[in-house]
């Protein structure tokens, strides 16, 4: 059974993302709101994501020989663009905050513009009085949005989706990767959007325009999983300097 799974390249590319799917709703299972429980026990995304993030990587392991990243090219393209994307999803919400501060209330409509605020998420702060755990919690969120985020969904949308999309036997692993076409990528960017967060829609929107450039003026998988690491590290490093939690 599992030299089977193993060895077809759909599931190769679309089980690790249902699986992360699937984790991403453990810790509403656990979650029980009284502030006077411990942190575990109120905040279940501080272990269920370092265990989302250990299964998934072994998923992604499992089903390595599926995955070509090469050839490496466009690789400073992909970083500046990652850099460019993620500048474009944290914009509206600077504006947000300035807009405030001059004294306009904000409008129903914003937050289908991402100008909402976005201090509600994941806060590794609550484990501030465990300096062990604290990093623990906090680098086990980079590992999961820097370093298996980026292959998963890569391998999904743009590995896998991309070409599939262009084929009618299911078989997309003869299709070279990169090849363009207008009706793949209003499907591919508009779902790409639309799994996200309203207040997310125009951020994901330019991005997945942006990295469906980059894989078909690079032609490498290897690229938009870079670009991809990139804006998330970025993205990341903005949340822990502002506390933005609502942004990861």
């Amino acid at each position: 059974m599992f030299a089977r799974l193993q060895s077809s390249p759909t599931a190769a590319h679309v089980l690790p993302l249902v699986l992360f799917t699937l984790l991403n709703a453990l810790p509403g299972l656990f979650r029980v709101e009284n502030s006077e429980l411990p942190w575990h026990v109120r905040a279940p995304e501080h272990w269920a994501y370092p265990l989302q993030t250990v299964i998934c990587a072994a998923a992604l392991l499992f089903f390595r020989k599926h995955y070509t990243l090469k050839p490496w090219r466009g690789l400073g393209l992909a970083f500046v663009l990652g850099i460019l994307g993620i500048a474009v999803w944290i914009a509206p919400s600077l504006l947000r905050e300035h807009w405030v501060q001059q004294g306009h209330e904000p409008a129903s409509w914003w937050k289908w513009l991402g100008l909402a605020e976005r201090t509600d998420g994941f806060d590794p702060m609550i484990a501030k009085d465990s300096a062990l755990w604290l990093g623990t919690v906090v680098g086990f969120r980079f590992a999961r949005m820097v370093l298996v985020v980026p292959f998963i969904e890569e391998l999904f949308w743009r590995g896998f989706l991309m070409r599939f999309l262009l084929v009618e036997d299911g078989r997309f692993e003869k299709v070279p990767f990169g090849m363009h076409s207008w009706r793949v990528f209003w499907i591919v960017t508009v779902a790409v959007m639309l799994i996200h967060n309203t207040e997310d829609y125009l951020g994901a929107l330019v991005w997945g325009s942006l990295m469906y450039f980059v894989a078909v003026r690079t032609k490498s998988l290897g690229a938009c999983v870079f670009m991809h690491a990139i804006g998330n590290l970025a993205l990341g490093l903005y949340v822990m300097k502002t506390q933005q939690w609502g942004f990861w």
